[in-house]
């Protein structure tokens, strides 16, 4: 894949125009440069017109669905990660058309150095949208409902403690008359935003059943509900992709940074990369499976014995210790089919102690 005997076209997507540059195979010259609009129309007429070459795009927006035209149209695709990407976003002369050269020099002479990323299918990223819309009416509630309990305390009121879920119903008990009428209109929105929250829950709990059984084997791990479970199915996509189990945790960004050079190796936080959305469930996974209703097993074990030894961030870094292991936990039950086994590692200590 590094060498390449096709010309080479570098594609700065934009919302409105997207610029390329063009190489030939085995020379500077520019064969050629333009910009055309960021539609499927123009892309199709430019695509159509190039003989077979290397097309390289940055990871955005638009990326998924230009991907698939020019894949499509039988071209070799590379989408760059624009985070790894220095001589992008670190110039001092960036520019549309100056991105898109580079781009396309980079792709020619080694594709590795653009990290390259792969786009999920089109039937993963519509069953993602289902989770990302149920995630946005649930920010959505989280916003008002701290608005409401606010303004709230600013007049001496204070709403009774509870899930959000049943937050409308508890205001309306706890509230006098002359606040409700104030209130009235953002709590018949924060019924209503919880009735559409449920009603995308069933839908991805039948999208589980239907198209993708294996998510009950990840939902087998206490903590792990049908939206973690369901995201990490979607979002690593195929298991096949990783060989070992701990590559999961590293894609998803909850391993550590390292900036080691010489005698010097600084201990850093996580790297914070790949799906954001994923981390963050696997975080709040973790909080329960550390928290007071968490099921006894070795994670959690081992979770608190991260605690146990102290220090004003033990919590925290449980916590995110806790999530990459489950990561790991999750991809190597998908991959093997097997029974989880919560106490496994445990019991087995206890049998050699025994013995």
């Amino acid at each position: 894949m590094i060498k390449t005997t096709m010309p080479t076209i570098g594609i700065d997507l934009g919302d409105k125009h997207s610029h390329f540059h063009l190489l030939e195979a085995h020379s500077d010259e520019t064969e050629r440069r333009g910009k055309i609009r960021t539609t499927s129309k123009a892309f199709g007429k430019l695509l159509g017109s190039l003989p077979r070459c290397r097309v390289v795009l940055e990871a955005c927006t638009h990326s998924a669905w230009v991907g698939r035209l020019v894949e499509e149209a039988g071209h070799e695709l590379i989408v760059s990660n624009p985070r790894k990407v220095a001589l992008i976003y670190k110039d001092s002369r960036k520019s549309d058309p100056r991105d898109a050269e580079t781009l396309a020099r980079l792709g020619r002479a080694d594709p590795k150095l653009l990290w390259p990323v792969r786009l999920r299918r089109l039937e993963t990223r519509r069953a993602l949208s289902l989770l990302k819309c149920r995630d946005a009416l649930v920010r959505t509630r989280t916003i008002l409902v701290n608005s409401i309990r606010s303004q709230a305390k600013t007049m001496g009121q204070r709403i009774g403690s509870g899930s959000t879920k049943n937050f409308e119903k508890k205001a309306r008990e706890d509230l006098p008359e002359e606040l409700l009428d104030m209130f009235g209109p953002v709590l018949d929105l924060l019924e209503e935003t919880s009735r559409k929250i449920r009603s995308y829950e069933k839908r991805i709990e039948e999208l589980g059943r239907k198209e993708y059984p294996e998510i009950a084997l990840l939902q087998q791990v206490n903590g792990v509900g049908p939206i973690t479970a369901t995201a990490f199915r979607l979002i690593i996509e195929d298991a096949s992709y990783f060989d070992k189990s701990r590559d999961v945790s590293a894609y998803i960004g909850l391993v550590p940074r390292r900036d080691q050079s010489g005698n010097c190796d600084k201990q850093l936080g996580i790297s914070k990369e790949g799906d954001a959305f994923l981390r963050r469930l696997l975080v709040q996974a973790a909080q329960y499976i550390l928290g007071p209703f968490g099921a006894d097993s070795d994670l959690r074990r081992w979770g608190l014995g991260l605690v146990e030894r102290g220090g004003s961030a033990a919590k925290k870094r449980a916590v995110v210790a806790v999530a990459r292991k489950l990561a790991v936990l999750l991809h190597a039950l998908w991959k093997s089919g097997e029974v989880y086994e919560p106490l496994r590692n445990s019991s087995r200590e206890e049998v050699t102690g025994a013995a």
